[in-house]
């Protein structure tokens, strides 16, 4: 995935979203609350001011890749973003 950097020890993807102020960077941690809550799933999360990092790891703890849904959940992030 482009947006995302893969890291494969351990097997993850990660980006850092920016933002312009403190109240995007909460709208955006909302939205992404509500999806993950909705999706049942829940990336690893770190924020500041104006700036959150997510990590996330396959839903198969086991597996040695991404598969269609671990990416299509990435990319659902994505398009909270904008």
């Amino acid at each position: 995935m482009e947006d995302w950097n893969k890291r494969n020890r351990p097997i993850r993807l990660e980006k850092r979203f920016e933002f312009e102020n403190y109240q995007d960077t909460r709208d955006f941690l909302d939205k992404l609350g509500e999806h993950c809550e909705k999706e049942n799933r829940f990336p690893d999360v770190s924020f500041g001011k104006t700036y959150v990092n997510l990590t996330i790891r396959p839903e198969d703890e086991e597996a040695s890749d991404f598969n269609e849904k671990d990416y299509s959940f990435a990319k659902e992030i994505l398009l909270l973003h904008l």
